[in-house]
C-alpha cells in the first residue's frame, strides 16, 4: 500500500515538472497571465508556471518577412497599375503585441496593404517608378509610427514589383525609342559641327601657308594610287598653272 501511494506521489510530481516547467529558446519571450491576470514577460531559459493558474503565450523576437500581395492602385496621372511590396518588423514589446492588439502579424499586413495604395495612389506613375526609394522610406515611416503602440517595429520596406498595363508599356518603349532618336541626332549633329569647326581651323591654316595646299594634295594623289586602280583621274589645281599665266603676260 505505501508503495503505491509513493508511485501516485511520483507520477504527480512527473506531471507537475512536466506541466510547470517551460524552456524558452533565445529568441522567443512567455508572457504570463495568472487567473486571467497578466503578470510580465518572461525568459528566455527556464521559466516554472503554476499549473491550472498560470497561462503562457510564446511570442516571436526575430525579424518577420511580411509578403503583401499586389495591390490595384490608380495613380495621380490616372494609370491603373499592381504594386506588391514586403516588409520586415519585429516585436520589441512583447505584452504590448499580446494585450493592445488581437493579431499584431496580421494587423501590420492588414495595415500595409492600406498605406501602399494610400502612398503609390499620391504620386505620379513616372515618380512610382523612378523614386523608388523615396517611396519606401516614406511607407516605412508610416508602417514604424502606427505600429509602435503595439510594440512592433517595422524595420524596412522595399516595392518589389510594379505591373504597367501592356498598353503603358508600349507607350513607354515609343517613348525611349524618340529619346535615343533623339540623342543619336544631337550627337550626329555634335559630330558635324566638331568637323566643321576643325575644317575651318585647317583652311585658315592652309591659308597662311598655300604650300600646305600642295602637299595635301599629292598626299591625296599617293592614296588613289596605293588602291590599285587602273585609271586615275585628278584635276589640275589652278595655282599650280597659275605661274604659265603670268609668265605669259
Amino acid at each position: 500500500m505505501l508503495s503505491m501511494n509513493i508511485l501516485v506521489l511520483l507520477v504527480l510530481a512527473v506531471a507537475f515538472f512536466v506541466s510547470a516547467v517551460k524552456i524558452m529558446p533565445e529568441y522567443e519571450r512567455a508572457v504570463i497571465f495568472r487567473l486571467g491576470r497578466i503578470i510580465g514577460a518572461k525568459g528566455p531559459g527556464l521559466i516554472i508556471l503554476i499549473p491550472y493558474i498560470d497561462r503562457m503565450v510564446r511570442v516571436d523576437l526575430r525579424t518577420v518577412t511580411l509578403d503583401v500581395p499586389p495591390q490595384d492602385i490608380i495613380t495621380r496621372d490616372n494609370v491603373s497599375v499592381k504594386v506588391s511590396a514586403v516588409v520586415y518588423f519585429r516585436v520589441l514589446d512583447p505584452i504590448k503585441a499580446i494585450i493592445d492588439v488581437a493579431d499584431f502579424h496580421f494587423a501590420t499586413s492588414q495595415l500595409a496593404q492600406t498605406t501602399l495604395r494610400s502612398v503609390c495612389g499620391q504620386g505620379e506613375m513616372d515618380n512610382l517608378l523612378a523614386e523608388r526609394d523615396e517611396i519606401n522610406e516614406r511607407i516605412q515611416s508610416i508602417l514604424d509610427k502606427d505600429t509602435a503602440p503595439w510594440g512592433v517595429k517595422v524595420g524596412k520596406v522595399e516595392v518589389k514589383e510594379i505591373d504597367l498595363p501592356e498598353e503603358m508599356r508600349r507607350a513607354m518603349a515609343k517613348q525611349a525609342e524618340a529619346e535615343r532618336e533623339r540623342r543619336s541626332k544631337v550627337i550626329n549633329a555634335e559630330g558635324e559641327y566638331q568637323a566643321a569647326q576643325r575644317l575651318a581651323d585647317a583652311a585658315e591654316i592652309i591659308t597662311q601657308n598655300p604650300a600646305a595646299l600642295q602637299l595635301r594634295y599629292l598626299q591625296t594623289l599617293r592614296d588613289i594610287a596605293t588602291e590599285n586602280n587602273s585609271t586615275t583621274i585628278f584635276p589640275v589645281p589652278v595655282d599650280l598653272i597659275k605661274m604659265f599665266f603670268e609668265k605669259k603676260s
